[in-house]
C-alpha cells in the first residue's frame, strides 16, 4: 500500500557540485536551502537585500546587483525611529543613515561580485502578491515604487496587487537575459515556497502560488538552462498533512524541511559531493558533541581522531576551509 503520491524528480544536469558558486535568492524558504548548502561549506551568498517573496522583488534586487549602482541617502526613508530602505528586509534597518547606507551598499557590492563568478541562481518565489507604494504616502517621490518590505508602515500607504501570469513571466524573461548577458555562464535553478500566505486567505493564496507555478514553468520550458525543483509539491502534494506543519499551520516544520532537502541533495547534487557532505557532517556532529568529562584520555583520542580527519579533508580538497573545525578539535 502506498502512503504517498509518487513523484518524479529529474536530475539536475549538470548537478550542482563543490567549487560552484551558488547565489540563493527568495522567500524564507530559500534560506532553508542556502544554509544546508553553506553548513556543508558550499561557496554560498544568499539574499543580499534580506528576504524577499513576490517576483517584482526578487528581479528588481537581481537588477540591482548587475548594475551595482550604489543607494543614494534619498533612497532611505525615517520610519518608526529607523532608517530603512523600501527595497531591503528590516535587518538592514539602524538608527545611524550612514552605517544603514554602507551596509546596504557592501551587501550590493559582495552581490554583484559573487553574481558575476556564480554557476548557479536559485530563485525561491514566496507569493504573486506585489504592494506599490500610493499617494498616501509622505514623500512623493516614492509614489508607484513597488516595494519589497512594507517595515509596518501604515497599510492606507499601499495598493496591493496579485501579478497576473504575463506580467510575471515578463519580469522573469526580461531578467534571465539581463543575467545571461552579465555572467553567460551561469545556471538558474526555480522553486516555489510551499510556504502558505495564509494571511491573503486559502484561496488567494493557492491563486497565487498557481500564477507563480505557471510563470516558471513558461521560462523553464523556454529556456535550456532554466530548471525546476518541486519544493512546493513535495511538501503540498506528497506530505500532504498538517502534522508537516509548524503551530502557525503556514510554514513547513522540521521534519518536512529536512524532507525536502534529502530530495534536494539526492537530485540536484553530483555523487562525488554528496559523498563529501556526508564526511562534512560526521564531523559536525562530532563538533556539537559536548563531554561530560573532557579530561579523559577517551574524550581527548575522540578530538585527535576528528582533527585528523578535518585534516586529511582539508588537505585533499583545497576548496574546503576546516580552520574552524580544525582549531576546536585542536583544544
Amino acid at each position: 500500500m502506498d502512503f504517498f503520491a509518487p513523484i518524479h524528480i529529474d536530475n539536475l544536469q549538470p548537478p550542482i557540485k563543490y567549487g560552484d558558486h551558488v547565489f540563493l535568492i527568495g522567500s524564507c524558504f530559500t534560506e532553508h536551502i542556502g544554509n544546508a548548502l553553506a553548513g556543508h561549506k558550499f561557496s554560498v551568498l544568499q539574499n543580499p537585500n534580506g528576504i524577499l517573496f513576490d517576483p517584482a522583488s526578487v528581479c528588481n534586487a537581481l537588477i540591482s546587483y548587475i548594475e551595482n549602482k550604489p543607494l543614494a541617502e534619498d533612497g532611505l526613508i525615517y520610519l518608526n525611529e529607523l532608517w530603512q530602505s523600501w527595497q531591503h528586509h528590516s535587518r538592514f534597518s539602524g538608527i545611524d543613515k550612514n552605517t544603514v547606507l554602507k551596509n546596504i551598499n557592501d551587501a550590493r557590492q559582495q552581490a554583484h561580485d559573487f553574481l558575476k563568478k556564480a554557476g548557479w541562481l536559485i530563485i525561491t518565489l514566496g507569493s504573486s502578491f506585489s504592494y506599490r507604494l500610493n499617494e498616501n504616502n509622505p514623500d512623493a517621490k516614492f509614489n508607484q515604487l513597488k516595494v519589497a518590505n512594507c517595515h509596518r508602515a501604515p497599510g492606507q500607504w499601499f495598493d496591493k496587487k496579485m501579478l497576473s501570469i504575463e506580467e510575471t513571466i515578463t519580469l522573469l524573461d526580461n531578467t534571465y537575459h539581463r543575467l545571461r548577458f552579465f555572467n553567460p555562464n551561469l545556471k538558474i535553478l526555480f522553486t516555489v515556497s510551499p510556504v502558505r500566505h495564509l494571511r491573503d486567505g486559502v484561496v488567494e493564496n493557492n491563486r497565487s502560488k498557481a500564477k507563480l507555478i505557471e510563470a516558471v514553468h513558461h521560462i523553464v520550458h523556454k529556456f535550456p538552462v532554466a530548471n525546476y525543483f518541486p519544493a512546493y509539491e513535495l511538501v503540498i502534494d506528497v506530505l500532504r498533512d498538517y502534522r508537516f506543519y509548524d503551530i502557525d499551520l503556514a510554514h513547513p516544520n522540521y521534519a518536512a524541511t529536512e524532507f525536502v532537502l534529502e530530495k534536494f541533495i539526492t537530485h540536484c547534487i553530483d555523487e562525488a559531493s554528496q559523498q563529501l557532505m556526508k564526511e562534512l557532517k560526521q564531523i559536525a556532529i562530532a563538533k556539537k558533541h559536548r563531554a561530560f568529562q573532557p579530561e579523559t584520555n577517551a574524550h581527548k583520542a575522540f578530538l585527535k581522531a576528528h582533527y585528523e580527519k578535518a585534516k586529511a579533508l582539508s588537505e585533499k580538497y583545497s576548496f574546503l576551509d576546516m580552520r574552524e573545525e580544525m582549531e576546536y578539535f585542536s583544544k
